[in-house]
């Protein structure tokens, strides 16, 4: 993997991490693009550079990780079922990596579903609720396990499912963004180690920069990405995400069947 590589993933990751477009899915569609998607240094970098976005998260709202012990309580529920199901399917997870016609399929579908979710969830953004009780937690942590399929997004998952526990956009939202952090530090650090024991115990000196350069600019360009999400998800909901998704989804589709191979696309 070149700088140039490595900062184009970087930026991708920033803008994509809390936007319901899936961020797995894009850096695999741009990793595919450049021939390096099967690289077993990429797979490791596109997860590990997710921790220097969900830092975006602590510094944003660290407020709230000070708030109570409760808080920690929530996070560690809805953690759960992603950490026991992440580790019982890590070898079916890594392969689907690969696999670009997967995400243009889960792309496609689910910006069909983003396209009605503001109309299946009207009610809840003039009185949902902007509390997260423990049994709502769980719920979205449930729900938080389907976006190991690439494609699906971490954070559309999420936010959907605190919609059906009748929160409002913004707290479901905000909710998802404090899950990425306990959820993307322990893939970074089992995706770090799996590598670290992969090639026999050291990363060059070309890998450790490019790990650093790619944390340092996913947490600048998601530090900016966060805030507008937010405002533009108030006011405008799912519906323009929904449509961009089908789009991307319909060209990988459409590419991946005509023969095309993502690692040239």
């Amino acid at each position: 993997m070149s700088i140039i590589q490595a900062i184009i993933l970087s930026i991708i990751e920033g803008i994509t991490e809390f936007l319901p477009v899936s961020s797995t899915g894009h850096m695999i569609i741009g990793s595919s693009l450049m021939g390096i998607a099967s690289a077993p240094f990429t797979k490791t970098f596109t997860v590990a550079i997710q921790l220097g976005a969900i830092l975006s998260v602590v510094v944003l709202y660290w407020k709230s990780f000070f708030k109570s012990i409760d808080f920690y309580i929530k996070l560690l529920v809805a953690f759960i079922p992603a950490a026991i199901l992440g580790l019982l399917l890590a070898k079916r997870i890594d392969a689907l990596l690969e696999d670009v016609l997967v995400v243009g399929i889960t792309l496609f579908t689910g910006g069909v579903i983003l396209i009605f979710v503001d109309k299946w969830f009207k009610k809840t953004e003039t009185s949902g609720l902007e509390v997260v009780s423990k049994k709502s937690a769980l719920i979205i942590g449930f729900f938080q396990t389907i976006a190991m399929i690439p494609g699906v997004s971490r954070s559309a998952a999420t936010i959907i499912g605190g919609l059906t526990q009748k929160l409002n956009r913004k707290t479901a939202a905000e909710f998802s963004f404090f899950l990425a952090v306990p959820t993307m530090f322990a893939a970074t650090c089992k995706k770090l180690y799996d590598f670290y024991k992969l090639g026999g115990g050291t990363f060059s000196g070309h890998e450790i920069k490019l790990l650093a350069l790619g944390n340092f600019l996913a947490f600048v360009v998601a530090m900016l990405a966060i805030r507008s999400f937010i405002t533009f998800l108030t006011r405008h909901g799912f519906k323009w995400f929904g449509y961009y998704r089908i789009i991307v989804g319909l060209i990988i589709i459409i590419l991946s069947l005509s023969g095309y191979k993502l690692a040239m696309l």
